[in-house]
């Protein structure tokens, strides 16, 4: 069973990732908050994407397969891929 944990990101990995969450950024109307997931010593670049579209809060969840060794990094890299995706495609996101 626990392998169903990992695989749908339940893990003990990505508790510890989200308890050390970064700062949101406010980036063309839209929130943008680090969550990279802890994985064997890495970071995987992950971000949540939160907007108010039409008075209706919106997320988006933002994986990437980049890792990187270290937290902060995958922090600001994180949120660099999310304002490239909003960038790219603006309220499409949701």
């Amino acid at each position: 069973m626990s392998w169903l944990k990992t695989l749908f990101g339940g893990g003990a990995n990505s508790e510890a990732a989200s308890a050390t969450e970064a700062q949101a950024v406010e980036y063309n109307g839209f929130q943008i908050t680090p969550t990279p997931i802890a994985e064997g010593g890495q970071f995987r670049i992950s971000a949540r994407i939160d907007a108010v579209i039409d008075g209706e809060p919106k997320t988006h969840t933002l994986i990437r397969a980049d890792v990187l060794r270290d937290q902060t990094e995958a922090n600001e890299a994180s949120i660099g891929k999310a304002k490239q995706m909003i960038d790219q495609m603006g309220n499409q996101i949701f």
